[in-house]
């Protein structure tokens, strides 16, 4: 492939850098800052784009630090090691601007600043690791194509870090991960997934808690099933194939943004789709006349049973969002009823169906909480046409280092 020399000209959603090729073209390459002249080799062309790789920066941002990793830019873990943080917030306030504009057509969306994270580094209560043939535990590279040994990971909380030497495997033994979670008390969990049903052998000395988990099924090989991880003073019982975020003290600036943002009344009521083990309906339990969850994850269902359990005045509709909503229209609401809902979806975003249902439940208010903000800004598009305003979207530094944006949005009918 050809080579280049390029002007970055901004950061875009994914973690690459964007310039213009001589013929116009927008070419995408990693690890590359604003401003930086660089020498770059194609690696994929296409009609109207192309990703490139550097090959050598001429001229260097003024903005560029050296990465605390020595593994940063060979592992596809991180993004922005050579940014200084401060600068990371406001790239990612940028870039989900620019997300809302372009693809939500939303004029001037008022985004907030990002809320930054008060860990910079070993932030994260849950790491996943791949294993190469011969057992080592690291991360999938770069380009993607491989897993990457590791020999140091500045993500991690530091139990997990501490831990993470003594992982040693004689093989893959059929493993397709193993991740390590941390809960209250720095208790330990070692999660391993595979794709058949016979339970790795093991031996670890350590006192932690070992699951298997076989098509969402887990079997636990020593300690316990679950994890306890404490969200500003509440306990949560978290299972080993439940979701939870991965940032504990950012968790708890979501919920108290939601807290802040939410006219709550006991008129009123909640629903709270794709509600996972009930983060954040535990904390809205007692402040409206009835919350409904809605979650197709059966260990997350059973994850929100016990940590909701204290209240009388919730529901839990286990299956697809798509599938319950429709059935819900109508049924547990007059149109006259105020309710309110917060939606929480995976990467993929909210599905059309569900979507649709959402219109004719028509909340008086919508708390988006969004982990990508391409698909945020498609389903903004969305509750704009079918009568919502955005009122103010929030982006939160869930995963510093990382291209990631999680972010809050609060629409009103």
């Amino acid at each position: 492939m050809p080579q280049h020399e390029i002007t970055l000209e901004k950061l875009t959603y994914g973690g690459e850098a964007m310039g213009r090729l001589s013929d116009g073209r927008a070419v995408f390459v990693p690890f590359g800052l604003p401003g930086e002249t660089v020498r770059i080799q194609l690696t994929q062309e296409k009609q109207n784009f192309a990703r490139g790789e550097i090959i050598e920066i001429l001229k260097p941002s003024p903005d560029r630090i050296k990465a605390k990793c020595k593994h940063f830019a060979q592992c596809g873990g991180c993004h922005y090691q050579n940014l200084p943080y401060e600068k990371q917030l406001l790239a990612k306030a940028d870039i989900l601007r620019d997300q809302l504009q372009r693809i939500g057509k939303i004029e001037n969306p008022s985004v907030q600043p990002t809320v930054a994270s008060p860990e910079q580094w070993n932030y994260r209560n849950h790491v996943q690791f791949h294993l190469t043939d011969d057992g080592k535990v690291g991360f999938i590279n770069a380009r993607g194509n491989a897993t990457l040994p590791i020999e140091e990971c500045h993500l991690p909380e530091p139990a997990i870090d501490a831990f993470r030497d003594d992982l040693q495997f004689e093989s893959r033994m059929n493993l397709e991960r193993a991740s390590l979670r941390s809960g209250a008390d720095d208790d330990l969990m070692l999660i391993l997934e595979s794709e058949t049903e016979e339970t790795p052998e093991l031996e670890i000395e350590a006192d932690i808690s070992i699951v298997h988990v076989y098509e969402n099924h887990p079997v636990v090989i020593a300690g316990s099933d679950a994890l306890t991880i404490q969200i500003l003073g509440k306990d949560f019982h978290v299972s080993a194939p439940s979701f939870f975020q991965v940032n504990t003290k950012m968790a708890e600036k979501m919920v108290e943004h939601l807290l802040t943002n939410l006219p709550t009344s006991q008129s009123t009521t909640l629903l709270d789709l794709y509600c996972g083990v009930g983060l954040f309906s535990k904390f809205f339990a007692d402040k409206y006349a009835k919350v409904i969850g809605i979650e197709s994850a059966s260990s997350s269902c059973e994850d929100f049973a016990i940590n909701l359990d204290e209240f009388d005045n919730v529901e839990l509709y286990e299956g697809a969002a798509e599938e319950i909503l429709p059935a819900l229209v109508g049924h547990a609401f007059s149109m006259t009823d105020p309710n309110h809902m917060i939606v929480d979806p995976p990467r993929a975003g909210i599905d059309k169906h569900a979507l649709d249902a959402i219109l004719q439940i028509n909340p008086h208010l919508i708390a988006y909480v969004s982990c990508d903000p391409s698909t945020l800004a498609r389903d903004a598009a969305r509750l704009i046409k079918g009568g919502y305003t955005l009122q103010h979207a929030t982006p939160f530094d869930l995963f510093p280092q990382t291209y990631h944006i999680e972010s809050i949005s609060i629409f009103t009918r």
